[in-house]
């Protein structure tokens, strides 16, 4: 496997405004259908390019094809399509509801999902496919991760009775590990990209770490609560948030204790999600009240702090940074998402029929960010709502 190169640019509050899903991926687990709608400039789609792309289609399983969709369409490093002035995006139709997805964070363009139809799929977003599905109707699956190798994922059962880690070979399908030591359900996972080290918590209230060459663990943490956990992006610096803070370890003499602990004001609910900006500078926690924290990593003072309706099932409240770290994007309990420009606020709101928030991550080195519900959508820029922009590799 193979990444396109990252992509520099500048994310800007108008580029997120017009973010959208202009294309539906029907049948994703041979060729999609294509739908949706371009902005045209009076020329006609329809001709040789378009039969052609019609042909090759169909011939690949696809149906319902939409003439109103231009044949040429480019991608350009990430999951792009351009059609004139429009670039449209993309959505992967589930059967079941999507309980956990990631991208790699070297190979870019390949995300792995869990949803709990009892299924794990890999897709390619630069070529909008569905690589793979690899069912786990035994064990079930609730959380999945890329390791380090793009090829192999990590994932955690969903059956009740088996709370094991398993490290999975997508290649061939085969049990690469069994990581056995947590009592109950595992809430939270996090991958040290530089290293084979991960991180587990679980509502056993315990934060185990792990290499992943061995089946036993390498230390133990003992908290007070649900745990959200995540390591920094060089790996080494991990927190562990519950109960109002967040205690920062050291990754190579976490024994020891936390070195610093943050609070995060007065929400002392349930934690969700931890998460560290590329740059390792600001962090994030959302909580089950539906609070999303910023916070500097460092001194642990509170940048920004955003309210969400809170969540009223057993789902997970998540948000994801921009990969300049400038922005963020949320799910909501009303199944709404927003984003907010770190510096000034809010900056949009996209609306939704769903009552459960929807898991999002926004993809490294891209300005494409997806939600993952019942569906699995890319949200792109429209260009024609946009004056101009420069990529540069």
């Amino acid at each position: 496997m193979t990444s396109p190169p990252r992509v520099s640019m500048e994310i800007t509050d108008e580029m997120i405004k017009s973010m959208e899903v202009g294309l539906a991926f029907r049948d994703y687990l041979r060729f999609p259908a294509l739908l949706g709608r371009c902005c045209s400039t009076g020329r006609g789609w329809r001709g040789r390019g378009w039969e052609r792309m019609t042909e090759v289609a169909h011939k690949r399983g696809a149906t319902n094809l939409n003439p109103s969709v231009p044949p040429r369409l480019v991608h350009s490093c990430w999951l792009f399509f351009y059609a004139q002035d429009r670039v449209l995006g993309s959505r992967f139709i589930k059967n079941g509801r999507i309980s956990s997805m990631d991208f790699h964070s070297k190979a870019t363009n390949y995300l792995v999902t869990a949803s709990d139809d009892e299924s794990i799929r890999l897709y390619d977003t630069q070529n909008a496919v569905c690589l793979k599905t690899i069912n786990s109707k035994k064990y079930g699956v609730e959380l999945v991760c890329f390791t380090d190798n793009p090829t192999l994922v990590l994932y955690s059962s969903k059956n009740g009775w088996d709370e094991s880690l398993r490290l999975l070979s997508l290649n061939d399908n085969r049990f690469v590990r069994y990581f056995k030591g947590h009592l109950d359900r595992v809430v939270s996972i996090s991958f040290c990209s530089e290293k084979e080290n991960f991180l587990s918590g679980s509502l056993d209230r315990t934060v185990l770490l792990w290499d992943q060459r061995a089946e036993k663990s390498q230390g133990l943490l003992r908290v007070q609560g649900r745990p959200a956990i995540s390591y920094d992006d060089q790996g080494m610096v991990f927190g562990v948030a519950y109960g109002g803070c967040i205690r920062m370890f050291d990754a190579r003499k976490f024994e020891k204790g936390p070195f610093e602990i943050f609070s995060v004001g007065n929400d002392d609910t349930e934690a969700h999600v931890l998460k560290f900006s590329s740059d390792g500078r600001r962090m994030l926690l959302t909580t089950k009240a539906g609070r999303v924290h910023v916070l500097d990593s460092f001194h642990g003072n509170s940048i920004a702090s955003y309210t969400v309706k809170p969540v009223l099932t057993n789902s997970t409240l998540e948000a994801s940074f921009s990969p300049d770290g400038n922005h963020i994007i949320s799910g909501s309990g009303d199944g709404s998402v927003y984003a907010w420009n770190v510096r000034s606020g809010k900056v949009a709101r996209w609306g939704s029929t769903d009552n459960e928030p929807p898991l999002v991550r926004w993809a490294p080195g891209s300005v494409m960010f997806v939600t993952g519900s019942s569906e699995l959508s890319c949200w792109v820029p429209d260009l024609s709502k946009l004056g101009s922009f420069t990529i540069t590799k």
